[in-house]
């Protein structure tokens, strides 16, 4: 069949999209961005925050419209959605055919034939599945940048956090899976490895009985086509003297964490189920920074959670002011069904949320432009991504630029190159949060 395969979220969804991909393609099946070509719809939904919820939503109604007009003939809704609203969507939405819960993405290709010979079943497993590893992907980032998802699951708990009711306790993936999968995705022409799962930093704790993660990025270094290692997701508490060691001793690794800290309050800390306090927080960046000093620090924050007071939002500038992180993001909280946070008292307005929210990112702009400002005369070493058309300039990410979030180096150049080659490019100018440069 010819299939339009949406997939929706975070890159941690992108990897299991890519997975049920190469099981559908391996079956046979192909594969269309043109829903008016589809004969079959998958959709692999997100509920991480409202807004994710919502445009999942909006995706299964856009997709039922085509099966209730008779454009497709099957419409299956997979990952976490699926997982924790099954019962509800298929009351409001009876066109959808068939769920496939987080842990069942095996199933996808069981389900597609199911519901073509009529008898349709859900496939809603046990959380407590392995994840799945060593899988052949059809890549769907460009082919010269991947993900590689190295554990499934979360055992933090975070008073705001619905992913472990979705995805159930942290399970790591066999390290001898993931270097066979790294080795297929860098055999395949992948320059830039990306370490992704709800927490890398706790990577083999539940299968070797310690912290695997520098072990894992060694060995990683060690495969031939490989230049960039990126680390996302590293609980500031994790993060070892060991996992520092390696970050700075290994070439191939990306001088770039990311170290969610969600906020500068101790109080709010607390109530959010976090295992440091600010000052632990200063400590480690501080110890990053000594260790490693061109680190790039990227971070996220939440506003306006449950009875945060203004002087916890003071606090939280003032973290921010003091650590000037390199890349911030930050979400206005959103209650979320089930979780603890949710029933706490003193739930803030949204407009203030959304006021504190623009407050805190209008004092990162100042600190990112500055530090954007302060690359100039760098020499870096920068990936390509594309060009700007009709124009000699190519579009490049340095170490500190992670795809989708961060920003670019636009690079001027009267050599032809490729998306994917390296080069060495000399830092000119700034422009907001994006690099100038010349080869």
């Amino acid at each position: 069949m010819k299939i339009l395969f949406i997939s929706l979220g975070c890159d941690k969804n992108l990897v299991d999209s890519e997975v049920m991909l190469g099981m559908l393609s391996e079956r046979g099946h192909c594969f269309t961005d043109d829903e008016t070509q589809a004969e079959a719809v998958v959709i692999n939904t997100c509920c991480f925050i409202g807004d994710a919820k919502q445009e999942s939503i909006n995706t299964i109604l856009e997709m039922a419209e085509l099966k209730k007009n008779g454009q497709i003939r099957a419409l299956i809704v997979a990952g976490c959605l699926a997982q924790r609203y099954q019962d509800e969507i298929q009351k409001e939405i009876p066109e959808v055919d068939a769920f496939i819960g987080t842990t069942a993405l095996s199933c996808i290709v069981q389900t597609l034939e199911e519901i073509l010979r009529g008898r349709p079943q859900n496939h809603l497993e046990s959380l407590e599945l392995p994840p799945l590893g060593g899988r052949r992907r059809v890549m769907t980032t460009g082919g010269y940048y991947s993900y590689l998802k190295i554990a499934e699951g979360c055992d933090k708990h975070c008073t705001y956090c619905i992913i472990p009711k979705v995805r159930g306790k942290y399970r790591s993936v066999p390290m001898e899976e993931l270097l066979k999968e790294a080795e297929e995705l860098a055999g395949a022409g992948v320059r830039e490895l990306i370490l992704v799962a709800q927490e890398t930093t706790l990577y083999g704790v539940d299968l070797y009985g310690r912290k695997s993660l520098p072990e894992l990025l060694r060995r990683l270094c060690r495969i031939e086509g490989l230049v960039w290692i990126r680390i996302l997701y590293c609980y500031p508490e994790e993060i070892t003297q060991e996992l520092i060691q390696v970050i700075r001793e290994e070439e191939k690794i990306c001088h770039y964490l990311d170290i969610p800290v969600q906020s500068g309050s101790d109080e709010v800390l607390r109530r959010m189920g976090r295992k440091t306090d600010s000052g632990q927080i200063r400590e480690m960046i501080e110890r990053l920074r000594e260790a490693v000093p061109d680190i790039c620090i990227r971070t996220t924050l939440i506003a306006g959670f449950p009875g945060e007071s203004l002087e916890d939002h003071e606090q939280t500038l003032a973290l921010v002011d003091e650590m000037e992180f390199d890349r911030l993001g930050v979400f206005a909280y959103s209650a979320e069904e089930d979780t603890p946070a949710a029933e706490l008292p003193d739930q803030i307005p949204e407009q203030e949320k959304e006021r504190r929210r623009d407050e805190i990112m209008e004092l990162q702009q100042e600190i990112a432009f500055d530090t954007a400002h302060r690359m100039v005369g760098r020499r870096m070493k920068a990936m390509i991504e594309g060009k700007v058309a009709d124009e000699d300039v190519y579009v490049a990410r340095t170490f500190r630029d992670a795809p989708e979030v961060d920003g670019y180096l636009f690079i001027r150049a009267d050599t032809e190159l490729m998306s994917g080659d390296f080069v060495e490019a000399l830092i000119t100018g700034s422009n907001e949060y994006d690099l100038l440069g010349e080869i």
